[in-house]
């Protein structure tokens, strides 16, 4: 270092070592900030690495998993019926009226053939 580097440095050293520590104090204070957030708003707490310090697995949680798990399933089985209902008035839609006057008159004269057997 030079005499003329030491020269500026030295009458701002308190300057320097206060900005360090504000900032230090700042990064601090944000860390506990955070940390108190994610208690509060009860998010896991995470250690240096990624590993869990405070995992969330009480019986509360495993029964909104359970729930939710359920809840998609029904969901699920609801799309499929809504999908097979859409097929059918796709097919109605799409249909020439002619195949879908035959399908109906086919349908009625079944019907007429097994009121007819029953009587």
């Amino acid at each position: 270092m030079s005499p003329d580097a030491a020269a500026v440095i030295i009458p701002n050293l308190p300057w320097i070592i206060g900005g360090a520590l504000a900032v230090g104090g700042a990064g601090v204070m944000g860390w506990i900030y955070t940390t108190r957030l994610r208690i509060k708003h009860g998010y896991p707490l995470e250690g240096a690495w990624g590993q869990a310090i405070k995992p969330v697995s009480d019986h509360e949680a495993k029964q909104r998993v359970t729930l939710l798990t359920q809840e998609n399933a029904e969901l699920r089985a609801e799309l499929g019926a809504v999908k097979d209902r859409l097929s059918n008035v796709e097919r109605i839609v799409t249909d020439g009226s002619y195949q879908l006057s035959s399908e109906i008159d086919q349908l009625r004269s079944l019907e007429n053939q097994k009121d007819a057997g029953s009587a």
